[in-house]
């Protein structure tokens, strides 16, 4: 089992014929992702070889889901672009449309978050790694290398979080790996993920990946409390982050003591989610969790 992504999924990819799509595609495909085909209005009717297979590029979404069946797209396109791929997207009736591109102006963001809401496309991102269901497929741009399938459901805000705690439990392996995103707005949410994998059989554990900024854990940590009854292990990253100073994420805004680390990770332990205060810590919580359960 797995959420959102799985063997059978079709994958298209917007974006695929530039530098980027054209560097993950391949990746994708060696991961065994069932890409079916790429989008570029200016090159519909070519296709581009990856190594020993070619794939078709299509003039619109629609055409392609209509030629393929896909039901699944990668949006690697520019900033400035993104908020009219994702609506043709939404449009043609994709299912999941995981957007990767950073820098995406915030009303974009919302504009096309509810615009796919409305139609029925979960929106994965922006600004993030995308999701891979290890030894099944793989949409974005994590490496499928660092683990295998195992156990553990894995929802994080942080790209980089995400492949050290995969690397970390890569001898456990996990059932499903989301990177959300950490910009303001995303489609899909740690909440979103938490019901998804409590429902999953074959996920045992979830570990949870947050940072400063925003309220998201504590909102999370609430529908723990009430719903999640599998363990649940965290991490949040920015316990050093120097106070009255500026930080680079998109979405780690603090006020006072709302946003800090210190503020979530409080909030998540008085759920009974154990915290960890390093990545390698967080996975040996891991494996104390999961030995407490056999």
């Amino acid at each position: 089992m797995a959420i959102y992504l799985t063997k059978e999924s079709k994958v298209l990819v917007q974006g695929m014929t530039g530098g980027e799509g054209m560097k993950h595609t391949r990746r994708m495909l060696a991961a065994g992702t069932n890409v079916v085909g790429g989008v570029n209005p200016r090159k519909a009717a070519r296709t581009v070889d990856f190594d020993d297979r070619a794939l078709p590029v299509f003039g619109s979404v629609a055409e392609g889901i209509h030629a393929t069946g896909a039901d699944v797209t990668v949006v690697f396109v520019p900033p400035a672009f993104a908020k009219a791929a994702v609506v043709e997207a939404a449009d043609a009736g994709i299912g999941l449309a995981v957007v990767i591109t950073e820098g995406i102006p915030v009303h974009d963001s919302v504009a096309f978050h509810a615009y796919a809401k409305s139609k029925g496309t979960r929106i994965i991102g922006p600004n993030c790694p995308g999701l891979i269901t290890p030894g099944q497929s793989n949409a974005g741009i994590i490496p499928s290398d660092i683990t295998k399938p195992g156990r553990i459901g894995l929802v994080s805000k942080s790209g980089t979080l995400t492949y050290q705690l995969m690397y970390e439990l890569r001898d456990i392996g996990f059932s499903t790996c989301v990177g959300i995103g950490g910009d303001p707005v995303v489609g899909t949410t740690h909440i979103d993920c938490l019901a998804a994998f409590q429902d999953d059989p074959d996920t045992e554990l979830i570990v949870l990946i947050g940072e400063i900024g925003g309220d998201a854990e504590e909102r999370a940590a609430a529908y723990i409390r009430d719903h999640v009854t599998k363990p649940v292990v965290g991490y949040i990253a920015g316990f050093t982050a120097p106070e009255g100073r500026t930080m680079g994420h998109a979405g780690a805004i603090v006020s006072g003591s709302s946003g800090t680390a210190q503020a979530k990770k409080e909030a998540l332990e008085a759920v009974g989610v154990s915290v960890g205060s390093t990545p390698t810590e967080t996975a040996k919580l891991v494996l104390a969790r999961l030995e407490e359960q056999r």
